[in-house]
């Protein structure tokens, strides 16, 4: 007896990660609020503005690579330093043959 292959339909727009203008909306919201800041401690439009252009680029770019990036950035700091890849030794594997 042969089980049958059961096929579920995805639809993209599910599995669409939520962004505002292209970024991640946590990331979009921090360079909106870290542009408004600039503004209001330099009192220059200019560099509020600039602000908000560099992070809202680089938040896209990391949208881009990786949707979730920022929940892997958070969560980095709970994982032990066993799982550190520049902290790698590489193990030495001896094979015997049982001629």
């Amino acid at each position: 007896m042969t089980a049958k292959r059961r096929i579920n339909p995805v639809y993209r727009a599910l599995h669409r990660p939520l962004t505002v203008l292209g970024v991640e909306r946590k990331l979009f919201f921090f360079a909106m609020c870290m542009g408004a800041a600039t503004f209001n401690m330099l009192s220059s439009l200019l560099g509020g503005i600039l602000m908000f252009a560099l992070l809202y680029f680089t938040a896209r770019w990391a949208t881009n690579t990786d949707p979730q990036i920022l929940r892997f950035l958070l969560s980095a700091t709970k994982f032990k330093t066993q799982y550190d890849p520049m902290k790698f030794s590489p193990i030495v594997i001896r094979r015997v043959s049982n001629a």
